[in-house]
């Protein structure tokens, strides 16, 4: 999972609701989940048209 920064609280409860939601919907085991999660910025981010969209307030 790409992520930008989040507070360990959120991924916390994140990680929680992911177990819950996996489990009751698709039978997926929380024993067989795992996240990880790879955390950028703005800068890290393009559409296309060779424009960061999250910098130059397009998104």
């Amino acid at each position: 999972m790409t992520s930008k920064t989040r507070t360990e609280s959120q991924k916390e409860k994140l990680y929680a609701l992911l177990a819950e939601k996996l489990e009751a919907e698709c039978g997926i085991s929380p024993e067989d989940l795992m996240v990880s999660i790879t955390e950028n910025g703005g800068a890290d981010w393009s559409f296309g048209l060779g424009e960061a969209q999250f910098l130059n307030g397009k998104l």
